[in-house]
């Protein structure tokens, strides 16, 4: 009488370990570009490399002694345009951002050479349009960070997305046999109270720059339990199986 198979990653056929290994591999690769993304819209907000807090403060927050323009110009546009530019546009925002100054001091020429490529309506991106200047106006205001509306359609984006990555990526890792129950369990609920947590903290943040902190804490342990996840995952599938055969059925709470 044939043997029962055990359900277990390491017991799995070859073809079943495609699917799941590829899986893993394509999102963790989105995970990465995700945190390269991260830095490019969140990371530079400072002027500096790197996420700090200030990057979250102001992102969220926003720098209230100054404006979106020239925060951005100071930040994650700096390579955008050349220096002298640069510091014109910010002169003209110092200056009260009038439209008059707008064309006869040529920073509407600065911003048809070095902006409008992206900052039009026919770039096809969702980026404010400067061909019109009240939008360039609204940028020079005083910087509140995100608004609650773009808060509001980021984070039902990311509620849904992330977490469906995560249902994937825990099923996998419930095949494993060789986590303890509780770790197993705890490992795949983490990523949901954290993904919780971390949205929350934007929120929290744009009220409160003292709650910046919890965006790292929540964007941190999400990341560490997918680390956890996916090696453990990679390991039972492909390294465990060369150890013998793997008898444990990992759904039972043995």
């Amino acid at each position: 009488m044939a043997e029962a198979h055990k359900l277990n990653l390491s017991s799995q056929g070859i073809a079943l370990k495609a699917l799941f290994t590829g899986y893993l591999i394509v999102v963790a690769i989105g995970y990465l570009m995700a945190i390269v993304q991260i830095q490019f819209t969140h990371g530079m907000a400072d002027g500096k490399l790197g996420l700090s807090i200030d990057d979250i403060v102001y992102s969220y927050y926003g720098k209230r002694s100054g404006s979106v323009l020239e925060a951005k110009l100071n930040g994650s546009m700096k390579v955008m345009a050349p220096e002298e530019d640069r510091l014109k546009i910010i002169d003209w925002v110092h200056k009260g951002a009038d439209e008059e100054s707008f064309n006869s001091t040529g920073i509407r020429k600065i911003m048809e050479t070095n902006c409008i490529a992206c900052h039009s309506a026919g770039s096809g991106m969702s980026i404010p349009d400067w061909t019109k200047f009240e939008n360039v106006a609204k940028a020079a205001e005083t910087d509140t960070g995100a608004t609650f509306s773009s808060l509001a359609r980021v984070s039902h984006i990311h509620l849904f997305g992330i977490a469906f990555i995560f249902m994937f990526v825990g099923l996998i890792f419930s095949l494993a046999a060789g986590v303890p129950r509780y770790l197993k369990a705890g490992m795949i609920v983490t990523p949901y109270i954290f993904l919780i947590l971390d949205i929350s903290s934007w929120w929290l943040t744009k009220l409160n720059p003292n709650f910046a902190w919890l965006v790292i804490i929540g964007g941190s342990a999400m990341a560490l339990s997918f680390a956890f996840m996916w090696t453990v995952s990679m390991y039972e599938m492909w390294i465990r199986p060369r150890k013998g055969v793997d008898n444990r059925d990992a759904l039972l709470d043995e």
